[in-house]
């Protein structure tokens, strides 16, 4: 079965979930273009989910993805905490930012029973998973929704867990790919390969549909996604710059400038690996730092500083999460992207 067949779509392109740069007005875009505009939830609430999928459904007859989140919700390590914030204690001095303001606890949010009942009741065409899986009762209610289920793979082992559990279609996420890495069964990076390699390694070890994430830019990188055996592709870079991405200025900055040629996985900004251009936090503090406390709870240490430095113009303290390549980002209308992407 063709991935077109499977989702219900036209052209073989799943848009990448991009919490933080993007909303309901990209995944209409991309999905009316006759692919799969997703919306990232692991940052939303159920009433701002529920505002999105009203505009979505009233923009769009075509199918979508919801997206979220399945790690293990840490336990609240506040000595975990505190010795990040005492790591960042030199920069709340240097942009005035009382310490004792500084918040804890998670800023993301692990698929839920609330959710699940969010889905059953917007029934979208598409659910994506990615940290693996929820709980087995949790995916029942997906499927009782009839959304075609899908989750990230970043070795061969994880994508036959995947096959193992269930899943329809699964994304073959190479080390080139930006944001964060979808590891599940490991934690080991040095197990993180190429896109094309590994997705040639998943294709020959499971019998889904298989999608090429990471690194996929233009139209010559899908041809060879396409050649190579996969059933489809996942952009999210080259869409960072579009006109309905909410992309900040600092980032559509950094993606323009000449640092955008340097990327790098890093835990700084969250707990877990993810990719973007190096800036100062990163330099100073990373790549990957033992500090930094359990995904999610890094993040709230650091959003202060984000916050402060951009009033004040500066990206130093800011995930600007982006692939190896940004060749592809173009100030254009997501629709022309997602012809582009394949010759059209």
């Amino acid at each position: 079965m063709t991935l077109q067949q499977l989702l219900g779509i036209d052209l073989p392109i799943i848009q990448a979930p991009m919490a933080g740069v993007q909303g309901s007005e990209l995944a209409i875009a991309v999905s009316n273009a006759g692919g799969v505009g997703s919306l990232p939830c692991a940052m939303l609430s159920a009433d701002a989910l529920r505002k999105e999928a009203e505009a979505i459904q009233s923009q769009t007859d075509r199918p979508f993805n919801f997206n979220f989140f399945a790690h293990d919700a840490p336990d609240n390590d506040e000595a975990a905490q505190q010795r990040w914030r005492e790591q960042l204690s030199p920069y709340y001095a240097e942009l005035d930012i009382d310490p004792d303001n500084v918040p804890a606890g998670p800023a993301r949010t692990p698929f839920n029973k609330e959710m699940a009942e969010i889905v059953k009741e917007i029934r979208p065409a598409v659910v994506s998973f990615h940290f693996g899986l929820p709980a087995k009762d949790l995916l029942e209610m997906v499927r009782e929704a009839g959304s075609k289920i899908i989750s990230s793979a970043t070795t061969v082992e994880e994508a036959i867990w995947l096959e193992g559990n269930g899943v329809d279609a699964i994304i073959a996420q190479g080390v080139e790919a930006g944001g964060h890495r979808g590891m599940f069964l490991t934690d080991n990076l040095e197990t993180q390969t190429s896109t094309f390699a590994l997705l040639q390694q998943i294709i020959n070890a499971v019998d889904l549909p298989v999608i090429a994430a990471g690194g996929i830019v233009d139209a010559s990188c899908v041809n060879k996604a396409i050649k190579l055996g996969a059933a489809g592709v996942q952009v999210g870079t080259a869409y960072l710059l579009c006109l309905e991405a909410k992309t900040s200025a600092i980032h559509r900055a950094a993606l323009k400038s000449e640092e955008s040629k340097v990327t790098v996985l890093t835990n700084v900004f969250s707990g877990r690996p993810a990719r973007g251009i190096v800036n100062r936090l990163i330099k100073e503090q990373g790549p990957i730092s033992c500090y930094a406390p359990q995904f999610p709870l890094a993040t709230a240490a650091v959003a202060p500083l984000r916050f402060k430095a951009e009033s004040l113009g500066s990206g130093d303290f800011t995930p600007l999460w982006s692939g190896t390549d940004t060749s592809g980002c173009r100030e254009i209308p997501a629709a022309d992207l997602t012809r582009a992407l394949f010759g059209l």
